[in-house]
């Protein structure tokens, strides 16, 4: 009878075909394939595999490193592939299951266990390598990814043609976007912003986490994003937000958010998201020219009473709520009607009419945009 080695050589072919269709069944992954690519590159992986194992059973001794040099590359293509490496350990087991059936056929009573021994001796060399190697494929698959990303994003903030780069980053391109600028205190990892974006969105988000832009999927809500970031990331998060209407209109959108972004950091705005429509008065009184320094003038006369301005300030954030102005500064109804009072004996503008309100209102935005200037209103 020729020796197991032998016997086993002649099954390898039988052997690959049943793996193959083993795995194409039974992992995801594989029966997505196409049967071209299951008959050469993938069955190519299986028989190489195959191919130590007959080696061990030939040949006392370890697998030498040179042995694992083809499976290892073999491997290593499946990662840059995309194989999950989940997927390629299952595929391992499916064949070291076939191959153990396959022995309990061919091998005599005294044969079977060192062919066992065997067996696992070859599993504990390859799969470690495999390992390794499948993981610095994913690594550096992961770096050329996140270049193609980088480089996607770059070309559609600047106007780029940007459909190479979208094939290249393996991104399809939608026909809205929103462009979302965020601003955080503290800065978490951009790390943890990415994934807490991507879990949000459901997808992949292009992102610059050094420009803090992310350019999201049309239709996501962007309050709900910022404020599960804040929540998620345990940070104050400022954002500015504007939609763009197919990848053209980027660049636009982008110059819009970061209007209403610096409008809003001038204006001292703690938290949330703002798109333009939020800011359209405060957007067109920072528009340059003369009247910006009238209107904060209007309020020189309390320069010298910051508890009145701070009064007027709390009175306008909550729209002439009384109520809620006398429960924030720990103050009574009494003590906030004075304080009114003054402030139009000062200014000669009472919050109680309608048009002199409005006009308040404007020239403490015009007192707070004056200020981030560095510019003292006279």
């Amino acid at each position: 009878m020729p020796p197991l080695h032998d016997r086993m050589a002649g099954r390898v072919p039988a052997l690959t075909r049943e793996i193959v269709a083993g795995i194409a069944t039974d992992v995801p992954f594989y029966r997505e394939l196409p049967p071209p690519a299951l008959a050469g590159p993938v069955s190519e992986s299986v028989t190489a595999v195959l191919g130590l194992l007959v080696k061990l059973l030939k040949e006392p001794g370890p697998l030498r490193p040179g042995d694992l040099t083809a499976v290892v590359e073999l491997s290593a293509r499946r990662a840059r592939d995309h194989l999950p490496l989940e997927a390629a350990l299952t595929a391992y087991l499916i064949g070291a299951r076939a191959w153990w059936r396959a022995l309990t056929e061919a091998a005599g009573p005294d044969e079977l266990a060192a062919a066992g021994a065997r067996l696992l001796d070859g599993l504990a060399a390859v799969m470690p390598a495999v390992v390794v190697a499948h993981l610095q494929a994913q690594e550096d698959l992961h770096s050329e990814d996140k270049r193609a990303r980088r480089e996607l994003l770059a070309a559609l903030l600047d106007g780029r043609p940007a459909a190479p780069f979208a094939e290249a980053a393996r991104v399809e391109l939608g026909r809205r976007h929103t462009v979302l600028l965020l601003r955080f205190d503290p800065r978490p990892p951009d790390r943890l912003v990415q994934v807490a974006l991507d879990a949000h969105t459901g997808t992949p988000v292009l992102a610059d986490h050094v420009g803090g832009i992310a350019l999201l999927p049309g239709g996501t809500d962007a309050a709900a994003l910022v404020a599960g970031l804040a929540e998620a990331l345990d940070t104050t998060v400022l954002a500015a937000a504007a939609d763009a209407d197919g990848p053209p209109r980027i660049p636009a959108a982008s110059a819009e958010a970061g209007e209403v972004l610096d409008l809003v950091t001038r204006l001292g705005r703690r938290s949330g998201v703002y798109r333009l429509d939020d800011v359209l008065v405060e957007y067109q009184l920072a528009r340059p020219g003369p009247g910006l320094a009238r209107l904060a003038a209007k309020l020189d006369p309390l320069a010298d009473h910051p508890y009145l301005l701070e009064t007027l300030r709390s009175f306008v954030q909550h729209g002439h709520n009384r109520s809620r102005v006398a429960q924030e500064l720990h103050i009574h109804r009494n003590t906030l009607d004075y304080r009114l009072g003054r402030v139009t004996a000062l200014t000669g503008l009472d919050p109680a009419v309608p048009a002199e309100a409005r006009l308040l209102d404007a020239a403490l935005t015009a007192l707070d945009l004056h200020r981030s200037d560095g510019t003292a209103a006279r």
